[in-house]
């Protein structure tokens, strides 16, 4: 394992996420329900301050036709689609999407709601011309399936944005997301923050056309096709 410097000079190493600690589907589900309430004050901060609304208004302007959300959790996102937009949106979490729905209803977008797995998708293939999914993949135990099933249901001309959270490329950053990899991942409800999402795309044979890293490094705004 490797050992980190920190800026005191001083070495330590990883916070290991131990494998018996690692949160199942259902302790996920359950973990997004018990903060559904309070998730939007939650985010506020990174939505608003960091500017994590506007890079998710950027990218997902770019979404078109029938849409899927995947993991939409309160629906902060549905206000960035086009007008008219033909949107379908799935969360694993049923009060997740019991905001979501009043989020729909308050900006006055017909919106088809569904609790549903990432990692089991519903859908026949190459049912959707925009797949989307923003600051997910960090908290899906199995990410690159959860990526490989959005490459299944999106069209094979269609698009993929995705907006996800990970590695920094500041080593003081990354060092320290390193060091709190473990009470990171505890508390906010299993969220993998010092993970690589460029290679997660990619190793589930999903081609990167644009990829931009935004806020200290962190985010990073994917536009893919299947």
């Amino acid at each position: 394992m490797k050992t980190i410097t920190t800026s005191e000079g001083k070495t330590c190493k990883p916070q290991r996420i131990p494998h018996n600690a690692k949160l199942t589907v259902p302790q996920v589900q359950n973990a997004y329900d018990e903060i559904a309430d309070q998730y939007e004050k939650m985010v506020w901060f990174d939505q608003h301050i960091l500017g994590v609304a506007r890079l998710k208004k950027n990218l997902l302007s770019k979404a078109n036709g029938k849409i899927l959300e995947v993991a939409c959790g309160i629906g902060q996102n549905l206000q960035f689609f086009a007008p008219n937009s033909e949107i379908t949106a799935v969360d694993l979490s049923p009060k997740m999407l019991e905001v979501a729905r009043a989020n729909a209803t308050k900006h006055g977008l017909n919106v088809h709601l569904a609790v549903m797995d990432a990692e089991h998708l519903e859908f026949p293939d190459g049912s959707f011309d925009t797949v989307v999914s923003t600051l997910s993949t960090c908290t899906f135990p199995n990410p690159i399936k959860a990526l490989q099933e959005m490459k299944r249901v999106c069209r094979p001309d269609g698009l993929i944005l995705l907006l996800e959270h990970g590695h920094s490329n500041l080593t003081f950053l990354a060092n320290y997301q390193d060091r709190h990899e473990y009470q990171h991942y505890e508390d906010h409800a299993g969220c993998r923050w010092n993970q690589d999402p460029l290679d997660l795309v990619q190793s589930a044979g999903i081609k990167i056309v644009k990829g931009k890293r935004n806020i200290l490094g962190m985010f990073h705004s994917i536009e893919a096709i299947p």
